[in-house]
């Protein structure tokens, strides 16, 4: 086992720190179009070139696939780079009940759209909720995943140990025990949900996203697979070893997920592991901090 640990001075001795402008008519280039996941659509935006590399991202809650637009932007020069909007969000289909937001599902979500592409594999690039997804992809899809980019979503393992010994991260999550009461979903407005997003246009384009999907969905990510009181029971997710070479990027203001998770982290996958953390970087590190997060995906695909 190798750990790798990246350090920005290597991004500068490469001549890497030059920071990437979104394209102001990205909107127009982004191509858009549905995978059909066992019946339920998934919608996708698409840059690049269909021949190039493919790398699927997957947003987290709550988000949509816009939350990539820097590193779509910036990567599809080299790779052909597809967001999906996960069910539940935006204008991917909305199915009713816990059952139907199952990690098992999610991962088809994810493998649909790269069989729509027809592509038989893909490097997988989740954050959050999709930072999950991400991480069950590798677990269950080994054959289908190049490569694993991981952004402020420990291993599900290291957020379980935590859940289970670390009094801080139990307090910091209670938001998502919050989030498992039923009903609490009609406390959630589509302004509220933006409230994190910085940029005032991209603002306008979150809230029009969030108007269109359903927040009860959008909980139930949460209902069928977070962890549960005491946390010392099996985990909801795969319990075998991540095949892939994996990537991980964890902006250390996150004070939902703390980075005590991503200690011992190699004692679960079988190939290399490289660890970015950004410190006054919050949860939403792509776009807190959009030229790194860009800069450091971008040479570690191109090592």
């Amino acid at each position: 086992m190798k750990l790798r640990t990246l350090w920005l001075v290597v991004a500068m001795l490469f001549g890497l720190t030059t920071s990437f402008a979104l394209d102001p008519n990205f909107d127009k280039k982004v191509k858009h179009d549905y995978a059909d996941s066992n019946g339920v659509k998934i919608h996708f935006a698409a840059l690049g070139k269909s021949s190039a590399p493919l790398i699927v991202m997957i947003h987290g809650f709550p988000d949509f696939w816009y939350s990539w637009r820097d590193q779509m932007d910036a990567l599809s020069k080299d790779y052909y780079t597809v967001a999906l909007d996960q069910r539940g969000y935006n204008l991917s289909d909305k199915p009713k009940g816990v059952e139907q937001y199952d990690m098992t599902l999610l991962v088809g979500d994810v493998a649909a759209v790269i069989k729509h592409l027809k592509r038989d594999k893909a490097i997988i690039v989740g954050h959050d909720w999709g930072g999950a997804v991400a991480w069950s992809f590798a677990m269950l899809k080994p054959e289908m995943t190049e490569k694993l980019v991981i952004l402020n979503l420990p291993h599900p393992k290291g957020l379980q140990r935590e859940l289970a010994n670390n009094p801080a991260q139990q307090k910091n999550s209670q938001y998502a025990r919050n989030f498992q009461q039923e009903g609490f979903h009609k406390n959630l407005k589509a302004e509220g949900l933006a409230g994190w997003v910085k940029d005032p246009e991209a603002k306008k384009k979150y809230i029009e996203a969030f108007n269109k999907s359903d927040f009860e969905a959008m909980l139930n990510y949460y209902k069928r697979n977070y962890p549960r009181e005491p946390y010392t029971q099996p985990s909801p997710f795969p319990d075998m070893k991540v095949k892939a070479s994996v990537l991980m990027i964890h902006g250390l203001g996150d004070t939902a997920l703390l980075p005590g998770a991503l200690n011992n982290t190699w004692e679960w996958l079988e190939k290399d592991l490289t660890l970015v953390t950004i410190p006054g970087a919050s949860h939403f590190v792509q776009q807190d901090a959009s030229d790194l997060v860009t800069r450091s995906i971008k040479m570690w695909l191109g090592r």
